[in-house]
């Protein structure tokens, strides 16, 4: 049985059962549905909390992988959020170029030689003896 068939009428309460429904069907508060809703808004701010860090080791992830050992301190210098992607997860490019530059091999400033010694490798070889018994 519902409240409204409850409710007696007298001249100061007119209950019907179309005033009944009336009151039904409106809305408890009509401010509440454009309100944020508090869980989403500490869910956003723990992910902004901890992106940093979870971008930090996904870049420790791929180094492992990648075989780089960074310099002490450099994670530290390192702006965690570059490695950001615009929804807030850390992206795959922008780690990849992060360790790009430690896993190019540098090119050598001088030629690579042999060292000291007898070398018989590419140079200049004289027709003419030294020796002076030869010439």
């Amino acid at each position: 049985m519902s409240d409204a068939a409850q409710i007696s009428e007298t001249p100061e309460n007119p209950a019907t059962l179309d005033a009944a429904e009336a009151f039904e069907a409106q809305p408890a508060e009509p401010s509440s549905a454009n309100a944020p809703d508090p869980a989403e808004a500490i869910r956003a701010e723990v992910q902004r909390e901890y992106a940093g860090r979870l971008a930090q080791a996904e870049l420790r992830a791929e180094a492992a992988k990648a075989g780089v050992d960074f310099p002490d301190g450099f994670l530290d210098l390192l702006d965690l959020s570059k490695l950001l992607g615009e929804d807030g997860e850390p992206a795959a490019d922008a780690i990849a170029l992060a360790l790009k530059p430690f896993q190019a091999e540098p090119e050598p400033k001088f030629p690579q030689l042999m060292g000291m010694g007898h070398y018989n490798g590419i140079g200049a070889r004289s027709s003419v003896s030294l020796d002076a018994r030869k010439r």
